[in-house]
């Protein structure tokens, strides 16, 4: 169930009108697979081929170019003239690919006759004569003015003729880009991020925190839900149409201890509030979230946040350990104290930030609560036993509120609300805060097995306030 969330997710995150049933982007990468894999299927599936790739990647070509039998051709001048047979070849023309450039050729040659186009490293690929003395010469080869030899391994001034774009280093640099991940929109902040060692700028800092959470997805893999949240008043208010907004970029990126980068994030936050709202709405604090599915193992978090109204920077490194869970023993994800906590009765309207579940849950990254604001908890058991009598999860759950090391109260779990799938138990519970007093407290959520016999708690520290 998971999984089949995750990707939903995926896909909604990247539909262009959400407003609409369809969504257009998943649509159009179906429809490429699928016309790939009538088209360029070759032994093996279309999509795996070169010119399946590049299909599904940048869509149709402006151009194309085809020789499907290959034979008889006469090179243009750029490649030195003159008669030659060649395999089937062809070359696509993009007016415009996003982060690689203007004017793209990309040449698929198919040298073995069977169907299965590579993406040509040189023009000479194509060229069926190349390695038969005497044949298939180029015009200056026929004048006496170069070597064959000299061309096929690259000495001399053989390739004057040639463009830019056809030599070896430029198709090897075209070949890289065509691979390369989508491309970066805050480079700015990418590269202020790889320059600073410190947790906040020195000039004209912003202070936001990270938090880290743990949720298993699978034995193999866990969700890493990663929040960044800022006081909105440490961000710059303006006037836009009668409506005050603030506005951040957010750029982030995840390394394994190794290094290697293992994923980047960056988006766009506005915050915004009537005039009326505004007073209120600077004592609040604006979040956002990253979910990744993670492997077990040590990383690190890099992220760094800026004011695009006051240019205000700040940067926070952060190192976790993604947890093993072991199918076996009774565990727990990380214990949220949440600011907001929901059911959310249909997923398909809800944004997918801050969503776990069946649940929406906003952390709070402070842990301080006014008097009389709910405090949230949300929780997730895992490897309950089942009773072989009823057949369901037989645990005991009690909640235990503790002020400098005295107990102020203590609630058991009354199951209400309370969803499990299979060996999953999800803990989602308001406390209500307007009869304590203000000062630190901590809770415990005590879980006993009582198939199993195993016991776990978590602990989780907050501050009530006037």
């Amino acid at each position: 169930e998971e999984r089949e969330q995750f990707i939903d997710i995926f896909w909604r995150r990247r539909d262009p009108d959400p407003d609409t049933d369809e969504n257009e982007y998943r649509e159009e990468y179906y429809e490429r697979i699928a016309y790939a894999n009538e088209h360029f299927s070759s032994g093996i599936p279309g999509w795996k081929t070169d010119r399946g790739r590049i299909y599904i990647m940048y869509g149709k070509a402006d151009e194309v170019e085809t020789h499907p039998m290959g034979g008889g051709y006469e090179r243009p001048s750029y490649q030195g003239g003159g008669s030659t047979t060649t395999y089937p070849f062809e070359v696509w023309f993009y007016r415009y690919l996003p982060g690689i450039g203007s004017g793209i050729e990309i040449e698929f040659v198919d040298p073995t006759g069977s169907g299965e186009y590579r993406i040509a490293r040189s023009p000479d690929e194509k060229d069926a004569m190349l390695n038969i003395p005497g044949a298939g010469l180029t015009l200056a080869e026929q004048l006496g003015l170069s070597d064959k030899a000299d061309r096929i391994a690259g000495r001399g001034n053989n390739n004057s003729y040639q463009r830019e774009q056809d030599s070896p280093f430029s198709r090897l640099l075209l070949l890289s880009q065509l691979n390369q991940a989508p491309q970066v929109k805050f480079r700015d902040l990418e590269g202020q991020l790889g320059s600073t060692s410190g947790a906040i700028l020195d000039d004209n800092p912003l202070n936001f925190d990270v938090r880290v959470d743990f949720f298993r997805q699978s034995d193999e893999r866990v969700i890493t839900a990663i929040t960044i949240q800022a006081e909105n008043k440490d961000l710059v208010f303006q006037d836009s149409g009668g409506i005050q907004r603030a506005r951040m970029n957010i750029f982030g990126r995840v390394i394994a201890v190794s290094g290697r980068r293992i994923a980047i994030f960056e988006d766009p936050v506005e915050t915004t509030a009537s005039p009326a709202e505004l007073a209120d709405a600077k004592e609040r604090k604006s979040a956002y979230q990253k979910a990744l599915p993670l492997a077990a193992g040590t990383y690190k978090v890099e992220v760094i946040v800026r004011d695009i109204t006051s240019g205000a920077t700040g940067v926070r490194k952060v190192g976790f350990t993604v947890p093993k869970y072991d199918p076996k023993i009774l565990n727990t994800s990380t214990l949220v104290l949440a600011s907001k906590l929901e059911n959310i009765t249909n997923p398909a309207t809800q944004t997918t930030m801050f969503t776990i579940g069946q649940t929406k849950v906003v952390p709070n990254l402070s842990g301080n609560y006014r008097r009389g604001q709910p405090i949230g908890l949300y929780m997730q058991v895992y490897n309950v036993g089942t009773d072989q009598t009823t057949l369901r999860p037989s645990v005991d759950v009690q909640y235990v509120l503790m002020q400098n090391g005295k107990e102020v109260g203590k609630q058991s779990e009354d199951w209400q609300g309370l969803a499990d799938y299979g060996q999953r138990l999800t803990l989602s519970r308001l406390i209500d805060s307007r009869n304590l007093n203000t000062g630190d407290y901590s809770v415990e959520i005590r879980i006993r097995d009582r198939v199993s016999g195993q016991s776990i708690k978590q602990e989780g520290k907050f501050t009530v306030t006037q």
